[in-house]
Parts: structure tokens; sequence; C-alpha cells
């Protein structure tokens, strides 16, 4: 579905991604970890169109994303839930999820694709007046998912979903990408939660200092020293 190839960014003359490749499989929840500052962000941006790469290839179901502009890719079917949540503070949740939904145009399939949401999120609902900027945090990290939601998309990127969350929203927020996974979506995954991610994730890649380290299931990571011992706090 996804395939990265030889991907590099820079910043000035800072170099943020150095050769990075990578592929999401359809059905898949792929991880990439790393501590700050590794190319986790970085890489998410160049594929959603918010970063021009220096060199390399994007390409999604075969067509490329190079040179696209954000809109364009997320028309062709990529969602992109940035960290921060970047919500609309001074809408309403409806109206924050109506945004998320500006390509379609059909009524029906809005009103139907709200009840689907609020399957997925009740407290949305209940909320659904209310300014999205009022919200609790764990709140807002589920409307900016649901806005995403909303348009469709055949890959959701999620950037550090539980930034900043209690530890009881934390274990919401991993319960509901394991229910979107299982309900269908395509997810690559960034987190800063090593331990809850190794626990969902089909395969992990480990970046650092722009490079893919290593690759491959959860499983193959843990049994990695350099991972126990530097991502995972075991000595």
């Amino acid at each position: 579905m996804l395939r990265v190839e030889d991907l590099h960014v820079r910043y000035g003359a800072i170099a943020a991604l150095r050769g990075v490749s990578l592929t999401v499989q359809q059905g898949e929840l792929v991880a990439l970890i790393g501590v700050n500052g590794a190319g986790k962000t970085t890489t998410l941006s160049a594929i959603s169109g918010v970063l021009k790469p220096a060199s390399g290839l994007i390409t999604f179901r075969d067509q490329t994303l190079i040179g696209k502009s954000p809109e364009i890719i997320l028309r062709m079917g990529i969602a992109m839930v940035p960290e921060g949540r970047d919500i609309f503070p001074s809408l309403t949740v409806e109206e924050n999820l109506r945004l998320g939904a500006f390509s379609r145009r059909n009524r029906a399939e809005y009103r139907n694709d709200l009840k689907e949401i609020f399957a997925l999120f009740p407290i949305l609902e209940e909320r659904l007046h209310q300014m999205g900027g009022t919200l609790s945090g764990g709140e807002q990290q589920q409307l900016a998912i649901a806005r995403s939601l909303m348009a469709h998309p055949q890959l959701l990127m999620l950037d550090e979903p539980s930034l900043g969350l209690a530890p009881t929203l934390v274990e919401q927020i991993f319960k509901l990408i394991a229910t979107l996974q299982a309900r269908g979506v395509t997810i690559l995954l960034v987190e800063q939660n090593v331990d809850r991610t190794l626990e969902i994730a089909d395969r992990v890649y480990l970046l650092n200092t722009g490079r893919v380290e290593l690759e491959g299931s959860p499983e193959q990571l843990k049994s990695k020293a350099s991972i126990r011992e530097v991502y995972l706090g075991e000595g």
C-alpha cells in the first residue's frame, strides 16, 4: 500500500532523514519508534506532503506522493493526526467533524458516518455542541482521530496519540487504535510508549538519527539487546 524508499529530508544544513525505507501493507499496524529527534515525525510529515524530501521515493498504491500537496494526499486516502491533536478549539465538536468530511457532499453518507463515529467515540456525541477547546486532553485526542476518520482514509497516520495523557486515558487510546485496526483501518503509528506499542503492532521500525536501525516483528525487536537496554529501559 505505502512504500518509502531511500528517503532523505533536510532542515537547511541538518539531515533529518538519511535514507529511510519502509513499507506498510493493507490492514497492517506498523509502528515507528525511537528517541526524540530520531526522525519519526519528519517521516510522517514527508509522507503527508507537509515536508518536501531532498530525495527518495514515496508511493501510495503505486502513485507517487512526491510533489503533491497535503490536500491532494488526503484526497488520495492518507489522513494524519498530528502531534498535539491540532483540533479547532473555537469550533464545536460537530464543526470539527464536518471539516474532516469536507471533500464529500452526500448528506446521507455524512449522517451515517456520524453514527459510526459515535459508536466508536460515545463521548463525542455527548459533547457534540461543545467547543473543541473545552474538551479534556483525552477527548480532544478522540476528536482528532474521529475527524481524520471522517475523511474515509485508506491509511491513518497517528503521531504520538498518547502524549500528555493520564495513564487511564493512554490505555483507552491504545484500545481504540487496536479496535480501528480490527475494523480494517491500516495504521502507521509514531509513539513514545514503546511497551504498549510493541503489544499492538504487527511490525516495527526503530529509527535512530534519521536512519532505520532495526525492523521486524515486535518479538524480533524485543530480542535485540539494544532496544531492550536503550528503549525499554532494561539492563
